[in-house]
């Protein structure tokens, strides 16, 4: 597994080498392309269990994309008219205490499961693979610029809080909340 972390992680660096939002702006491609895929162009019989799985991943999918917009907008000291991505503190509370990369992460790899789930069709399986592929190394990007920005802080953030696994990160927190706990 180890082995397999590290490639990806040299892939995404050769990726970055070549432009900052490159891989972004393939996998932002990819997605579209399976939304109008899944959507509009396969209307095939499905099976309904692997659609309606499908359909609550995309709910998740949709509040890992959302909620980052209001938690960085409210908790991220975002100069007056910028863009919320424009923090200027380290936001590691709420979604942010769960994974590092809600939205450029866990939401689009959600949402690349999730349609191939919905449209049931192979081209939307190997879409969806690629795409998720192009974002989990998208996020050891956004990990470099984020210690550009925020230092040792995010250093010690990355180690408490994992990079798109949410279900890990559900577990180290209220592993962490129950520590605190029993403390008091």
């Amino acid at each position: 597994m180890l082995g397999i972390t590290r490639t990806l992680k040299d892939w995404g660096g050769t990726l970055h080498d070549l432009h900052p939002h490159l891989v972004a702006w393939i996998w932002s491609l990819l997605l579209l392309l399976q939304m109008g895929l899944a959507f509009f162009v396969f209307r095939q019989p499905m099976l309904s269990g692997l659609r309606v799985a499908g359909w609550v991943i995309w709910i998740l999918g949709s509040v890992f994309a959302t909620v980052p917009i209001f938690a960085l907008g409210t908790r991220g000291r975002v100069p007056q008219g910028k863009n919320y991505m424009a923090t200027t503190t380290l936001v590691d509370t709420g979604i942010y205490a769960v994974v590092r990369h809600p939205q450029g992460g866990t939401a689009g790899i959600l949402l690349n499961l999730a349609l191939a789930l919905i449209g049931q069709h192979w081209l939307l399986v190997l879409l969806a693979a690629g795409g998720a592929i192009l974002i989990y190394l998208d996020t050891f990007n956004a990990d470099k610029a984020c210690i550009d920005k925020f230092g040792d802080e995010y250093r010690c953030y990355m180690q408490r809080v994992p990079r798109v696994n949410f279900v890990t990160g559900l577990l180290r927190l209220l592993a962490h909340r129950r520590r605190e706990e029993t403390d008091e």
